[in-house]
């Protein structure tokens, strides 16, 4: 699934978040309200709850940042990728013009069934951190029509652009997986719990309609944030994701290339890159 919607196990993670941070602030106004009078007066013992408060907060809002800059920058290499990888598979496709004309209209034709492949078959895969086979089968394909160009001029160029395209989509594939271990998110949700219930205590008790106002925004904040972060950290799946639109275009234009010397008939391949049965 790309961007649009959550998957149903992305999901229940956001709604999770939402929930914990809103028991969170439940429970610390709660305490404020009946547990702060038995534990402290608001004179003495307050101030030192406050003067703990403030740090706590600052260590919350900086573990955020941090987790949040780690996985802004796993999206930013999932978006580079993708668009090398289209880069590529261009380069190849115009490259074939200068190889034989039975090669060229190969290369081409793998060239459009590997967009297909790629767009329908792994881009969905990838949403749930998986790759897809079918990209694979035109592939190797291509290679194997470069054999017949051995020794001719066109052929170095050729294979350099498939090892780029090859490695582009080795990084693409790698970037799906997310790259913050749960054990991290499941403590930046901890943190987000204690300093939210932290904060309630601290409020007073009375003419406290501004204080509460102020709690609540702060929770929406590191909330979003924390749903920021789970969203961008699986770059091909969620609100926040990277769409095929580079191998897309690259597909629309390597049809065209084909479609000038050839029929769509003679495309090896259906609409979603699978290799059309005799």
């Amino acid at each position: 699934m790309t961007g649009g919607g959550l998957s149903p196990a992305r999901e229940f993670t956001v709604v999770l978040v939402i929930v914990v941070a809103v028991l969170a602030l439940c429970a610390g106004l709660a305490a404020n309200r009946f547990l702060r009078p038995r534990l402290m007066s608001d004179d003495d013992a307050g101030m030192a709850v406050k003067d703990l408060v403030g740090p706590l907060l600052t260590l919350t809002v900086l573990l955020l940042a941090f987790v949040l800059v780690t996985a802004s920058g796993s999206y930013g290499r999932a978006e580079t990728a993708a668009r090398g990888e289209a880069r590529a598979l261009d380069q190849l496709s115009e490259t074939a013009e200068y190889a034989p004309a039975a090669e060229r209209g190969r290369v081409q034709a793998d060239a459009v069934c590997y967009a297909r492949a790629v767009r329908t078959q792994e881009w969905p895969a990838m949403a749930d951190g998986n790759g897809s086979a079918a990209p694979s089968v035109w592939s190797t394909d291509v290679r194997t029509s470069f054999r017949d160009l051995e020794g001719k001029p066109v052929f170095g160029m050729l294979i350099a652009a498939d090892n780029k395209r090859s490695d582009e989509r080795e990084e693409r594939l790698t970037q799906a997986t997310a790259s913050i271990p749960s054990t991290i998110f499941w403590f930046l949700l901890a943190t987000l719990t204690i300093t939210v219930v932290a904060l309630a205590v601290c409020l007073p008790r009375r003419n406290n309609r501004g204080q509460m106002i102020a709690l609540t925004v702060i929770t929406a904040l590191l909330t979003t944030a924390l749903c920021i972060i789970r969203d961008v950290d699986r770059p091909y799946d969620g609100l926040i994701s990277v769409e095929p639109t580079a191998i897309a275009e690259i597909e629309r234009q390597a049809t065209r290339d084909f479609l000038a010397d050839h029929k769509a008939a003679d495309l090896p391949c259906d609409s979603k890159g699978n290799r059309r049965t005799a």
